[in-house]
């Protein structure tokens, strides 16, 4: 996780009761989710496996009080989906919007009580970040889905970041994309309350723990995720680097939009 930069208006919060059967009740649903896993996803065909997931992720956002605010379409078939990072919950809030995606995520996530065997389900593909080689294996199993004709999930910026801003891009996870000449769709995400364009409630930074990001998601007073998804573009022959600055900058341009800034910082000065 990096550090967090921007400060915010506290988010308002809802009474500590209310918090803890919010928590009660989303422990109870990742249980669900657990059983609805172990018992009925190998009977259950694709279509059925992302109708579950759909299902799970948007219940599980509005157990948390998290109101979901969805904008564009999907691409079908093989795409890769690229995506800005704020926190633990994008994954559920862009599974709420595109079920089939397979998101590549860090190792360690993968040994997270219940979440982890959640999240491995889900047909996540786990890269270790501290072994340069890993991605190595990644990109191909990633190609390989590709190849198949599955959406595949990343976070470039390979951390969470504050949420006013996007983190610079590595480039290597969308290598799979372009050695496959598949679609590439950028998704801007966005957790706000009624008083903060991006709110600190979700934000997942520093030093702060899962419970305690957990507690603050919980607390907050009218959280609304926010998933646009943008058009998509073509990666065949592309080159990865350019590729990348071109999906960061077409994400900034929403996010700031959203705050109601300029583009860039460029734009900024000259005003």
């Amino acid at each position: 996780m990096s550090e967090p930069s921007a400060t915010a208006v506290p988010a308002g919060t809802v009474n500590p009761a209310l918090a803890a059967w919010r928590l009660a009740r989303a422990t109870v649903h990742m249980l669900h989710g657990l059983a609805v896993i172990r018992l009925e996803f190998a009977r259950l065909d694709e279509a059925g496996r992302h109708a579950r997931i759909r299902w799970w992720s948007r219940k599980m956002l509005a157990v948390l009080g998290v109101e979901l605010v969805a904008e564009g379409t999907p691409r079908p078939g093989a795409s890769l989906l690229v995506s800005n990072h704020v926190s633990w919950l994008d994954i559920i809030a862009l599974h709420s919007v595109v079920p089939q995606a397979r998101f590549v995520s860090k190792a360690d996530v993968k040994h997270w009580p219940v979440v982890g065997a959640l999240v491995t389900g889900a047909g996540t593909l786990y890269i270790e970040r501290e072994r340069k080689r890993d991605a190595m294996r990644v990109i191909h199993d990633m190609a390989a889905a590709l190849k198949a004709g599955q959406t595949v999930a990343v976070f470039p910026e390979g951390t969470t970041g504050d949420g006013h801003e996007v983190l610079p891009f590595h480039a290597n996870l969308l290598q799979a994309a372009i050695a496959e000449g598949v679609p590439v769709q950028p998704a801007v995400l966005r957790f706000a309350d009624p008083t903060n364009a991006i709110s600190p409630a979700a934000q997942y930074v520093g030093e702060t723990t899962l419970a305690q990001s957990l507690w603050s998601i919980s607390r907050a007073r009218g959280l609304r995720a926010h998933v646009l998804l943008l058009l998509s573009e073509g990666s065949a022959h592309a080159d990865r680097r350019r590729l990348a600055e071109s999906l960061r900058t077409k994400i900034t341009r929403h996010l700031r939009e959203a705050q109601g800034l300029p583009a860039n910082a460029d734009d900024e000065a000259a005003a």
